[in-house]
């Protein structure tokens, strides 16, 4: 069976493959520890079901506008403004079936060839998938500082994840700054992956790098501040002209988003005083594993970390005991844990542990981790 080069390059997405492998075992009875989730745990508040509910009963089952229904989109703005301070119009607004598909749309719309971007280390392994299938080359940096000196005349794009996955880092507003100024009258696009944005802990605060470079695309969410992966709603904030390029590219690929979830969304945003509310206690919730998390893996012999500041993830070098995939793959089969191996987050050596899940899980899942881990350094002594 012939297939294209370019899918058949596409590297498989390794947090579904663990979550394959963990499901598989769980069917088969073992007790499985879960640390690789991408999602909160979180059930959708009522009040946004209750409102697809009612849009079913109202009859809003049929196409809407490629770019999504004008509510959401003028929600949308009104978010925008109100939390990140910025201002946009609804025809700079395009929904699409969430985040992922924004950045193909982003990705698709302007690289060529041989083009490059930049991203950087550690990324959500997809942001180099969706790049290469795009003709794109990936260029890796490790922090914001080494932007400026691997910038070509081939570069195209440069890609930014605040809150980072996997390693919960955030890029604060001093150095979003000082990128901006390196970057007027580059004509370089920008993308800012802010999907975790209200996922932030202590007193780091999260900026929108929109607010100082004008060729930033802002791209944004529901699925994981109001727990709605399912519902696969995302965004992207830009500038009307190159909006309208998404729109139509997307108009030949998915059309328009599920109508419902739309709708859904909408109520996810426009209830204000149930949005805060669930958003407090979800962040709250996560401060709260963090600290457990940090705590716990301080105390985890050979192992190092940096301390998540947003997101629900630490990064954990465990290059002490070997490969990252091989350790993952031994944690499955002989601790019951499932963690996600990072060489292709641009991380090699490295493992993403998940704290979504609930307090009691995480306490069973890292005794399991510090026992594992125990007896590897025995082994490597």
């Amino acid at each position: 069976m012939f297939i294209s080069k370019r899918v058949k390059d596409v590297a498989h997405s390794i947090p579904f493959f663990i979550s394959e492998q963990a499901a598989k075992l769980r069917a088969e009875g073992r007790d499985i520890s879960l640390f690789g989730a991408g999602e909160t745990g979180f059930e959708t508040p009522e009040y946004v079901k209750t409102a697809a509910k009612v849009a079913i009963d109202a009859g809003h089952t049929k196409y809407t506008a490629i770019a999504g229904i004008l509510p959401l989109r003028e929600a949308i703005c009104k978010k925008l403004r109100e939390d990140n301070g910025l201002e946009y119009t609804p025809d700079q607004i395009v929904v699409s079936n969430g985040a992922k598909q924004s950045l193909w749309n982003i990705l698709y719309s302007v690289v060529n060839e041989g083009d490059e971007v930049i991203v950087i280390k550690p990324y959500w392994l997809t942001y180099a998938e969706l790049v290469r299938l795009a003709g794109g080359v990936v260029v890796e940096v490790s922090d914001t500082k080494e932007i400026k000196a691997a910038i070509t005349e081939k570069t195209r794009v440069i890609m930014l994840c605040t809150p980072n996955n996997p390693d919960g880092k955030v890029i604060h507003e001093r150095e979003l700054r000082a990128l901006a100024k390196d970057l007027v009258g580059s004509g370089i696009w920008l993308i800012s992956d802010e999907m975790y944005e209200k996922l932030i802990y202590g007193k780091t605060k999260h900026f929108s790098i929109a607010r100082v470079y004008d060729k930033t695309i802002t791209v944004g969410g529901v699925s994981k501040s109001i727990a709605m992966t399912g519902w696969r709603v995302g965004w992207t904030a830009c500038c009307a002209e190159f909006a309208a390029t998404m729109t139509r590219f997307q108009s030949h690929t998915t059309c328009s988003i599920c109508t419902i979830s739309q709708y859904a969304a909408l109520e996810a945003l426009s209830n204000k005083t149930e949005h805060d509310k669930f958003v407090s206690m979800v962040r709250q919730s996560f401060q709260e594993r963090r600290d457990y998390v940090v705590k716990r893996l301080h105390g985890i012999a050979g192992v190092k970390f940096q301390e998540p500041e947003g997101a629900f993830y630490a990064l954990v070098d465990v290059s002490k005991f070997g490969e990252a995939f091989e350790i993952t793959q031994q944690l499955l089969q002989e601790a019951d844990v499932a963690a996600v191996p990072c060489e292709t987050f641009g991380a090699p050596g490295h493992i993403r542990l998940s704290y979504a899940q609930p307090m009691e899980a995480l306490e069973k899942g890292l005794d399991r981790i510090e026992g594992f881990f125990a007896r590897k350094i025995k082994e490597v002594k």
